[in-house]
């Protein structure tokens, strides 16, 4: 589905949601070089997305620095406590 909407809404926001789905078909890797192509360095989502699959990938040092990249662009309290947990229970700290 995330393919019709990317052909009718060609977003970068559109592609962001369809490399999610993308990581629970194909892997954390496949939806990582998808994410990394996008220009949403301003957008905090995106970010959090690519924090979640570093982490997944195991590149813990990684994660951490996009999860404050995301911190940092957010302004929602609710937001930020649960990306700085994210963030928090990496290991390696």
């Amino acid at each position: 589905m995330y393919d019709q909407l990317q052909v009718t809404t060609p977003t970068q926001v559109v592609a962001l949601n369809r490399a999610i789905a993308l990581a629970e078909a194909d892997g954390p890797a496949a939806a990582l070089a998808v994410v990394d192509t996008l220009d949403l360095d301003g957008y905090h989502l995106f970010h959090a997305v690519r924090a979640d699959l570093l982490a997944r990938l195991g590149r813990h040092i990684e994660a951490r620095a996009s999860y404050g990249a995301a911190i940092s662009l957010t302004d929602n309290r609710a937001e930020r406590d649960l990306l700085e947990l994210r963030r928090d229970q990496l290991p390696g700290r």
